[in-house]
């Protein structure tokens, strides 16, 4: 193939790989003024930190969709930047992971019946159909109090890094470091045991139903009570700090 063409070729795919997002327009002074009232986590960055931020955050939200649904009459600027917010955080430590393969977010105005379970669900994820689905004040609430280590945004986002971790339909796979994920596990599995014979009682009982909840709700603690944890379980603490690629007690400590 010719020097020209395969630079035509390259340009293409990334665009297409990008979705054009260079194009969209920047967030808006109201927007920021989110992250910044509403994000703790964008608000400990050092500036050249946040910028960083604020241009993955672009991305995010150009690439996926927001669908409201049982009768929530529409997405406003507020939900799409605090929840773009949270994949932007989780995925801070791996710039080139944006969660792709969940290009679909739905939004509910409150409870709802999982098509899935057929119960009632504050939030889920759909790896077929590339869906994260989440009720509205159930996610918001994690904004609120950010300190008792439970955050449905971060929690739903943790279930759907860890699936598009071994998706390979996408070119957003194996990104978490398979030596490092070995050790968490055998972390977590006895974690789990201590949590279901009433030993442990830091991470709430969910965390014992199975190692994908545990995953999820040892994220949200990760990121809301990272002192505490840390204090407590130094080993799996400093394995998700390897797997996340990013500490947020050193974040906080440097702004």
């Amino acid at each position: 193939m010719p020097f020209s063409i395969q630079i035509l070729s390259f340009v293409a795919n990334s665009i297409h790989r990008f979705g054009l997002w260079i194009f969209r327009y920047r967030l808006s002074q109201s927007e920021i003024l989110i992250l910044e009232d509403l994000c703790r986590y964008y608000r400990a960055l050092k500036p050249e930190h946040q910028k960083e931020f604020r241009k993955k955050l672009t991305y995010v939200l150009t690439t996926k969709k927001f669908f409201p649904r049982g009768g929530l009459k529409e997405i406003s600027p507020e939900m799409k930047i605090l929840i773009g917010a949270t994949i932007v955080q989780v995925t801070f430590g791996l710039p080139s992971v944006t969660l792709s393969h969940f290009s679909k977010i739905l939004l509910y105005p409150d409870r709802y019946i999982s098509t899935i379970s057929k119960t009632y669900h504050r939030g889920e994820v759909n790896p077929r159909l590339g869906i994260i689905v989440l009720s509205w004040p159930c996610f918001i609430e994690g904004f609120l109090d950010k300190e008792d280590g439970v955050n449905l945004g971060i929690h739903e986002v943790a279930h759907a890094l860890k699936l598009e971790n071994w998706i390979h339909s996408n070119d957003e796979f194996n990104f978490l470091n398979p030596q490092i994920w070995q050790q968490y596990e055998e972390i977590a599995h006895r974690e789990i045991n201590r949590i279901r014979t009433g030993v442990s009682d830091f991470f709430r009982k969910r965390a014992a139903e199975n190692e994908h909840e545990f995953f999820a709700v040892a994220l949200e603690n990760f990121f809301e009570r990272p002192k505490q944890f840390k204090g407590e379980f130094p080993e799996l603490y400093r394995a998700l700090v390897g797997l996340l690629r990013q500490d947020p007690l050193v974040l906080a400590s440097k702004k």
